[in-house]
């Protein structure tokens, strides 16, 4: 096929929701500094029983449902996590076989919050490359069981939740040429603190947690992703002014501020702020955000939108998509 496009969005959102009263004492602040500095008012943390595995299969019978295509026509399954820690086997081989898939291919990746647009792209060649006709993509976090509640710069930032599209041919361009790549030499500024080995041999051995220089991830994330952002904009062949929506990582609404005014975006295009209340989910913040976008009446099947994510590793990866 000579084009792709997205044929169905789903969604989960973990079932706690955790206002910033909760977060606040622990880390000397308030209500009103942590809005101030990340635009979250409350966030979603899973219960027990809300796993990565459930949560991603949840969003992605939706996704199916949505699209109108049965889970035995899927011949890849792409799983984007970082929160999965069974080392192997993939998540994203349970996640078929709870579908009900005919043995699809099936793998999980890992680019942190750029993981679902890393996933978006690497389905869009399988279909176009002819190895595959239909293609789950499922970003799924649950970061609130590797965050330190201690943490003054984090504790208030991450969440939980899954979001998944179902990528398959298109007679018109769909999905746009991905402009992706990494900074490895600035991966200390997101990172999981402690390597697995520390944690096995420690005395009080507890969760590696998540540590983030937010301040210099600002700084990065503003400027640097506008760039990459109206790369992708050009690759698909529009400017700023033929878009509809803006669908960034949730990381933090004064990033998304920042990028938008970067690129010059005009009043006219809607802006994903998912954060507000649900928090940071990493690779499954863009189908979360988008979700939401459709639930507010904002984004409309047709609508051009540019998705945008950046995370550790200082992965980072953008695409122009016209919506389901």
């Amino acid at each position: 096929m000579n084009h792709t496009r997205i044929l169905g969005i789903g969604a989960y959102r973990a079932s706690r929701v955790v206002p910033n009263s909760e977060i606040v004492e622990r880390i000397d602040s308030s209500d009103e500094w942590v809005q101030q500095r990340s635009g979250i008012r409350e966030r979603r943390w899973a219960t027990e029983d809300e796993t990565v595995r459930s949560m991603g299969l949840a969003a992605s019978r939706q996704a199916l449902e949505r699209a109108g295509v049965d889970a035995r026509q899927i011949d890849c399954v792409i799983v984007a996590t970082v929160s999965h820690f069974m080392q192997t086997p993939a998540v994203a081989t349970l996640i078929a076989h709870d579908l009900g898939a005919d043995q699809p291919a099936a793998f999980d990746i890992s680019a942190a919050c750029a993981g679902f647009s890393h996933g978006i792209a690497l389905a869009s060649d399988l279909v176009r490359g002819g190895s595959a006709r239909h293609v789950l993509v499922v970003g799924v976090e649950r970061l609130s069981e590797i965050t330190d509640p201690d943490d003054r710069g984090s504790a208030f930032i991450f969440a939980d939740g899954a979001g998944a599209a179902v990528v398959g041919p298109s007679e018109t361009p769909g999905i746009g040429p991905v402009v992706w790549g990494s900074d490895g030499e600035q991966y200390d500024l997101i990172r999981q603190r402690e390597d697995w080995r520390e944690v096995i041999v420690a005395e009080q051995p507890r969760m590696p947690h998540l540590t983030m220089q937010g301040a210099a991830v600002f700084r990065w994330a503003s400027f640097t992703m506008a760039k990459v952002g109206l790369q992708a904009l050009d690759r698909f062949g529009i400017g700023p002014d033929d878009l509809d929506c803006f669908v960034p990582h949730q990381a933090n609404m004064r990033i998304t501020d920042a990028m938008a005014r970067a690129m010059k975006l005009p009043e006219t295009v809607r802006v994903a702020r998912d954060i507000a209340t649900q928090g940071n989910t990493s690779a499954a913040s863009i189908p979360l955000a988008l979700d939401r976008m459709y639930l507010d009446g904002e984004a409309r099947s047709g609508d051009r939108a540019l998705l945008i994510a950046f995370g550790a590793g200082l992965a980072y990866a953008a695409q122009v998509v016209v919506l389901p």
